[in-house]
């Protein structure tokens, strides 16, 4: 990583957490990355210079995990991905049932703290909406 790089990938991560301190406490992690729980879920943000001029945030929030391996609740998964306007969902099988993910990144350089913030929290709200619809799904005489 460049010296460039690293500035302007910094910078980033303090507006990120800045705009992030609007509506959650955040963690910054030893890598540099922020951390948060929004409504029980996990969430990191990373930025990332894609090429020059080109730098990014990555947003991952681990919608559910530890889910039964079922077929029907993995396509339902798999549907709700399509529909979804921020963030691409990823389902990952395990010993221990099924993860679910959602990530999405976008360039953010310029962006104020303000609409960034709104931003972000469309994304984590989506999380936070799939997670109470699957977790429900899963709960006994659903």
């Amino acid at each position: 990583m460049t010296t460039d790089e690293a500035t302007t990938t910094a910078a980033l991560l303090t507006s990120a957490r800045a705009a992030l301190e609007m509506f959650h406490d955040v963690h910054v992690d030893d890598d540099g990355a922020l951390s948060f729980l929004h409504a029980e879920v996990p969430c990191a943000v990373q930025a990332l210079q894609l090429a020059e001029g080109l730098t990014v945030l990555s947003l991952t929030c681990v919608v559910a995990w530890d889910l039964p391996q079922d077929r029907n609740l993995a396509v339902s998964a798999a549907e709700r991905a399509g529909q979804g306007l921020f963030g691409t969902l990823g389902v990952v099988h395990t010993d221990r049932g099924m993860d679910v993910t959602l990530r999405y990144a976008f360039p953010a350089e310029g962006i104020r703290p303000e609409p960034l913030s709104t931003l972000l929290m469309l994304v984590v709200s989506t999380a936070s909406q799939l997670r109470g619809e699957l977790l429900a799904s899963v709960e006994p005489g659903n």
